[in-house]
């Protein structure tokens, strides 16, 4: 029996909206909790569960079905994440991705890292990690020049919540190091 806690925001069963897996099936966990404050953050995190790791699989087998997919998310992960999350993940046979700020370290073994640097929050956080599978920029009119030496397989600029999508276009459209990414699961009314 594992008796780690974890505080929980929500577990849920979707299609992952945003970057590279757009449309997979995967089974997401959202921790509670964020060391920084984004104006345009989606998420509530008032509401949350303490709930242990043992807790959290069931949670998770149930929804899964035949999905072997974990998005871990938030809030911010790696202030909960720990090597006992990622193994146990392992063992019941999930690959497990993770949607960070990047200004924290994460344990190791994690399938697919998902970078979202947040620079226009509070406190101003600085990126940590050296590498990712996709760095995902919320395109709030910074300079994205800087994000593109990053070392990650793919590089995608998303709207920020919908709100600029004819900008962020054009910015694809004038510099095609860039992919868009659309907030899907908003646009089809899903979780």
């Amino acid at each position: 029996m594992r008796t780690e806690t974890y505080r929980v925001n929500e577990i849920f069963y979707s299609l992952q909206g945003e970057g590279w897996w757009t449309g997979t099936p995967m089974v997401f966990v959202r921790l509670a909790g964020c060391n920084l404050r984004c104006p345009f953050c989606d998420t509530d995190f008032s509401a949350s569960q303490p709930m242990t790791l043992d807790e959290i699989l069931a949670d998770v087998r149930a929804l899964a079905g035949d999905c072997r997919r974990i998005v871990v998310t938030g809030g911010e992960p790696s202030l909960q994440m720990d090597d006992a999350f990622v193994g146990a993940f392992h063992e019941a046979g999930f690959r497990i991705h993770v949607e960070t700020n990047g200004t924290r370290p994460l344990p190791a073994g994690i399938d697919w890292i998902t970078v979202s640097p947040k620079e226009d929050c509070q406190p101003q956080g600085t990126v940590v990690l050296d590498r990712a599978d996709e760095l995902k920029l919320v395109y709030t009119g910074q300079d994205i020049s800087r994000w593109t030496s990053f070392p990650a397989t793919h590089h995608f600029l998303q709207p920020c919540s919908g709100q600029n999508t004819e900008e962020v276009v054009r910015q694809v459209l004038d510099h095609p190091f860039w992919k868009l990414s659309l907030q899907t699961h908003k646009l089809l009314a899903i979780r």
